[in-house]
């Protein structure tokens, strides 16, 4: 797992499965944590490795119900869980489905752990709406479209823009169940004066990045929307995104749009 500092009340740490960010930040001497890396031994340390920054967190914030997003429950489960109105709607329509698809990823990769996650008691959010930390806010924008729920998360005093699975340096827009081509398309253009204001961009996978690399992404990712509208079963991907997994993604676009 890597850290890096974006701004001295905001520190992201990446997994080594998928480029998956979780993201801290703090402010008037508390601290949350957004989303979680993947694996056992990654969540195992990241109490410590928060703490020695400086970051130990006061809750957990999720921007979805992917299970990739939601372990923080796994290193903290003493502390309350965030989640968007839409989030807690989905997992309440889809009971059980979160621990199913984390239990046979973890197959998949031989993963082991002490025992099935557990969300336990959520707190539910007001999408669009606000959340205090410390003596600042966090900022909550709905981000469906990838999924039939999520939420943006902008930390506006620090600049720093957490857009869960959207903007991708290292993913095409990727359409799944539940999820939506037009709503995805309105939670581009509604990032775009967010991603504007921002200092730091940091996407649910793949490094984080300035504005201007934001927009130039936000961009490439309208485009290939509307080639997937089109229909195009070979559309041409962005630089960097051209891969035979990310075709595999528009594959799987194309069945659901």
């Amino acid at each position: 797992m890597r850290a890096v500092s974006v701004h001295r009340d905001a520190l992201v740490l990446t997994s080594l499965m998928w480029q998956t960010n979780a993201i801290a930040l703090r402010a008037g001497g508390e601290a949350m944590l957004v989303d979680s890396p993947y694996y056992p031994d990654e969540l195992e340390a990241l109490a410590g490795l928060l703490a020695g920054a400086g970051f130990e967190p006061d809750a957990l914030i999720a921007t979805h119900a992917d299970f990739d997003h939601l372990l923080g429950r796994v290193a903290f489960p003493g502390l309350a869980l965030g989640l968007g109105e839409p989030t807690v709607e989905r997992l309440h329509r889809e009971p059980g489905a979160v621990q199913r698809e984390l239990r046979d990823f973890d197959a998949r990769l031989y993963v082991e752990r002490p025992g099935p996650l557990a969300l336990g008691q959520v707190q539910t959010l007001p999408v669009p709406g606000s959340v205090d930390l410390g003596d600042q806010e966090l900022e909550l924008h709905p981000a469906s479209g990838h999924t039939s729920d999520g939420m943006a998360i902008f930390a506006r005093w620090c600049g720093v823009l957490c857009v869960g699975d959207y903007l991708s340096p290292v993913e095409i827009p990727w359409i799944s169940e539940g999820g939506s081509l037009a709503e995805y398309r309105s939670t581009l253009e509604r990032l775009a004066p967010l991603v504007d204001a921002a200092a730091a961009v940091v996407p649910g996978h793949g490094a984080s990045h300035g504005g201007d690399v934001a927009r130039r992404i936000l961009e490439e990712d309208l485009g290939y929307l509307e080639a997937l509208e089109r229909g195009e079963e070979r559309p041409r991907l962005p630089d960097g995104r051209d891969t035979k997994f990310q075709r595999r993604i528009h594959a799987e676009n194309v069945t659901r749009v």
